[in-house]
């Protein structure tokens, strides 16, 4: 607990620290229909791609779920169709990640079913010289919007809502991206995509949120949690 708090003093105001307990932001966490996926001091809520264990390199530093180099991609152990989510990630200088929905585990990549909404340092990653595969984007699909993201090595707040098939795309308070999902628009752009290849991509109406592993360099999450809308 000691480590949690001095974790929680750095990273929110001292008018604040009463939520310190829970490492969050959000006032409150829970209630309202809120369900933490990570509260600061269990990945109880995740395992491994197509394991039921965690992979090697991932761990909780002062409050903070965190991997520092390539390990293995994560899922929920529990499955979601309508939600709500929101989680804060920071990446360092050049880095790469990504956060999955309705993800399954029927192909070898979990990228291979699930939509990804891109984790990215824009101005320092190859992925970032263009809008369909910078941060927030539905990665290969649909582009975000410039403006709303902050400089490398600050935390960013993600927010993704599934409703009707229709999915907004949201990064630090500003909407950057939104699509109707299985509409003709969304068939076509799958189709000229490399996701085409698999027939299942983004098919499914329910599934797990997912973190990518598999990428270079460091990725910290924090204050994740999902409200289900079904």
């Amino acid at each position: 607990m000691t480590r949690l708090l001095a974790f929680t003093r750095r990273a929110i105001p001292a008018s604040a620290l009463i939520l310190a307990s829970c490492a969050s932001m959000h006032l409150p966490f829970q209630g309202g229909g809120w369900k933490p996926l990570f509260d600061g001091t269990s990945m109880s809520a995740w395992r491994g791609y197509q394991s039921q264990e965690m992979p090697k390199g991932w761990g909780i530093e002062d409050g903070v779920l965190i991997k520092k180099g390539v390990t293995g991609d994560i899922l929920t152990r529990e499955t979601f169709g309508d939600f709500e989510l929101e989680l804060e990630w920071k990446l360092e200088k050049g880095g790469n990640a990504g956060l999955f929905y309705r993800a399954t585990e029927e192909y070898e990549k979990i990228y291979w079913s699930g939509t990804e909404y891109q984790l990215l340092d824009d101005p320092n990653a190859p992925d970032g010289r263009t809008r369909l595969t910078s941060a927030g984007a539905a990665y290969g699909l649909y582009p975000s919007a410039e403006g709303a993201l902050k400089p490398a090595g600050e935390w960013q707040k993600t927010r993704v809502v599934m409703k009707k098939n229709h999915v907004e795309h949201w990064l630090n308070g500003v909407k950057v991206a939104e699509y109707t999902l299985w509409s003709d628009d969304w068939k076509a752009n799958v189709k000229a995509s490399k996701f085409g290849k698999w027939p299942n991509y983004g098919l499914a109406a329910r599934g797990a949120i997912g973190i990518q592993g598999d990428h270079n360099g460091s990725l910290a999450l924090r204050n994740i949690r999902i409200r289900p809308l079904d």
